[in-house]
């Protein structure tokens, strides 16, 4: 009875523990990537321009310019990636589909070796392979599982990705630009809450990849302040050599 009650226990508790996130859907790469892109680039735009010693004002400009250019970009970007590539396995489901319609019973005999090739005993194998194959979406589903490796009932959105793109691009773009629009009159509170930005950004990416906080938002800052004292440094060189 103690063993019995023991396993009960454990079950319950792998049962209540052991979940995973969703890392298949079309928001969070393209989120990531444009909150990223958008602080960095801008960032990098604006400290460029800054660096050629020109006014207050263009620098603003830019970084105004910079941001709705990169969103605008990043958002038909995603969705023209996005789609395409929903469009392609759609256009492969639809060869499996045919392929099911027109031959079932060699599709079933290729999901039994499939099954066969894992480790199940041939019989077994083949009984399982009859019984999925009887509803044709559910064959479809595990065909497209086991053959293509997607999920047909889980494709990305192309408009998820889009908006989700343009909306995190907007706003890591918007961090640079946003101590002037409050009144500032010199680059470094810009530098300074883009690079907090940053250093936040990768903190929280942390959340969802299991790296560590600090870790994750340090590589970002580096990454970011690299990016932004290069630039600096060109537009430095541009602006004493046409000056």
């Amino acid at each position: 009875m103690s063993i019995i009650e023991t396993d009960a226990v454990l079950h319950e508790a792998h049962r209540d523990n052991h979940t995973h996130r969703d890392v298949n859907g079309g928001w969070l790469r393209p989120a990531v990537f444009g909150a990223m892109d958008g602080l960095v680039s801008n960032l990098a735009l604006m400290t460029g321009v800054a660096g050629g010693a020109v006014s207050q004002q263009t620098i603003v400009i830019t970084g105004l310019a910079g941001l709705a250019a990169g969103a605008f970009s990043m958002a038909a970007g995603e969705y023209t990636s996005v789609a395409s590539q929903r469009e392609l396995v759609e256009a492969e489901l639809a060869v499996e589909r045919r392929e099911l319609r027109k031959h079932p019973k060699d599709e079933m005999r290729e999901l039994a070796a499939l099954y066969v090739s894992r480790g199940v005993e041939p019989a077994l194998a083949q009984e399982v392979a009859r019984q999925l194959s009887r509803d044709p979406e559910q064959a479809l589903e595990i065909h497209a599982r086991e053959e293509l490796g997607i999920d047909p009932g889980d494709l990305p959105s192309p408009l998820v990705a889009a908006l989700s793109s343009f909306g995190a691009f907007a706003l890591g773009a918007l961090l640079p630009v946003l101590p002037y629009l409050l009144g500032a009159d010199r680059m470094w509170p810009a530098v300074l809450l883009a690079l907090a930005g940053l250093f936040g950004c990768g903190a929280v990416v942390a959340r969802v990849t299991a790296r560590t906080w600090w870790f994750s938002g340090l590589r970002q800052l580096v990454l970011g302040g690299a990016a932004a004292a290069l630039t600096y440094g060109l537009g430095t060189l541009f602006g004493v050599a046409t000056g």
